[in-house]
């Protein structure tokens, strides 16, 4: 099974994913009960033709990354904010360069852009360019546990934290577990009373969207043995069903941007993607809290190739819906992440530049190594070899 869309299908609509498991599984789903999700192995089915069009793209892209990589390890990106539909610059890029620094959000990416496709620190192909990446992390570390370059945020520190917790995870170096532990504890930390996380440390007020990266660090450590408090990921998931919309009948069981709706944003294609991964990240499955988000994502995924190929939503949304359709699948014949990564795989691979880049131009996000990145970990989610693809 290759084809752009399996059979009868023009496009990975509602009618024929997550909204029509009980049409199209029949009567053995619908006699289940409905309050949790099946979860199965995924397998991807793919010709080898369509493989080696895979694997030669990612080798672009991965090439690509390299030749970006600064002497200490970085890459460089845009540190700014997203208001409204612009990402407004927050520091000058050249105060990066005259450091000889980077974007450390942004090195944690494409580092674990690298590790997708099995390059391990000083091992492989591109074993020096996971090494740089985790020696310039970990210089990024600062004495109270905060990971941040050039006024970076909370996001960045927390996939800066992911990216350590992938490669200790992979290697055991006691060097990354102590930066690593430091790093862990302080998300712990800054954890706020509604039980979710903001921009910035210790901040009072909590979103969706930074809560999901925190959770996703803190999974990913407690994962390879780092000490994270059970109550501290209850505290989260109770924060992020708190953010459920539970009245209107086009909209409920959608997520809003913050647990008081003033950020509204339901019909955001990267809070449902960052509400769901939250979840499932947490180990919770089940279909009331999940499926109605799925359903969105699903409708509109063409949305967002057709309108925003390039932007931030585009790409932080897909990094993260990416892995709320592998992890929270319906338990179709075929699956909704089938459907999900041959949309996203076609389109990659006719969007990607002839030098091997993927755009995120200035405006829309940090820049190409931010889009880049994230292209080559989606790409990549078949080989299952980053932890956060399995299970």
């Amino acid at each position: 099974m290759d084809s752009r869309y399996p059979p009868g299908m023009s496009s990975l609509s509602t009618s024929t994913l997550c909204l029509g498991v009980l049409a199209i599984a029949g009567s053995v789903v619908a006699q289940q009960p409905p309050a949790r999700v099946v979860m199965k192995r995924q397998v991807i089915e793919v010709s080898k033709e369509s493989a080696l069009a895979v694997d030669a793209a990612v080798e672009r892209g991965l090439a690509w990354l390299a030749s970006q990589q600064n002497v200490k390890g970085f890459w460089e990106g845009i540190v700014g904010t997203k208001t409204q539909s612009r990402y407004e610059q927050l520091q000058p890029i050249e105060l990066q360069r005259s450091k000889g620094t980077g974007h450390v959000g942004v090195t944690a990416l494409c580092g674990m852009a690298f590790l997708s496709g099995g390059h391990l620190p000083g091992r492989g192909k591109y074993g020096k360019v996971v090494q740089k990446a985790v020696d310039a992390v970990l210089m990024s570390i600062r004495d109270d546990g905060i990971i941040t370059l050039a006024g970076t945020q909370m996001y960045s520190h927390a996939f800066a934290t992911l990216f350590l917790a992938e490669v200790y995870g992979m290697s055991r170096d006691n060097t990354i577990k102590k930066g690593l532990e430091r790093a862990v504890h302080i998300v712990v930390d800054c954890q706020n009373a509604k039980g979710g996380w903001r921009y910035t440390p210790f901040s009072r007020e909590a979103d969706v969207s930074v809560t999901v990266c925190q959770l996703q660090a803190l999974r990913a450590a407690r994962n390879i043995g780092i000490q994270v408090p059970k109550s501290v990921v209850e505290k989260a998931v109770a924060y992020v069903k708190g953010c459920r919309v539970t009245s209107g009948w086009s909209s409920k069981g959608r997520y809003y941007y913050d647990s008081g709706g003033r950020g509204r944003k339901k019909n955001s294609y990267s809070i449902q993607a960052a509400a769901v991964t939250s979840l499932v990240s947490a180990g919770v499955y089940d279909r009331e809290l999940i499926e109605p988000a799925m359903e969105f994502l699903a409708d509109e995924l063409p949305t967002m190739i057709r309108r925003y190929p390039h932007h931030f939503f585009f790409w932080y949304g897909n990094y993260y819906a990416s892995q709320a359709f592998y992890h929270a699948d319906h338990g179709l014949k075929d699956g909704c992440f089938q459907e999900y990564y041959v949309m996203m795989r076609d389109h990659l691979l006719d969007d990607q530049e002839k030098d091997g880049r993927w755009l995120n131009p200035r405006r829309e996000g940090p820049g190409d190594a931010f889009g880049t990145a994230v292209a080559c970990i989606i790409l990549q989610i078949p080989n299952q070899y980053l932890p956060i693809f399995q299970r």
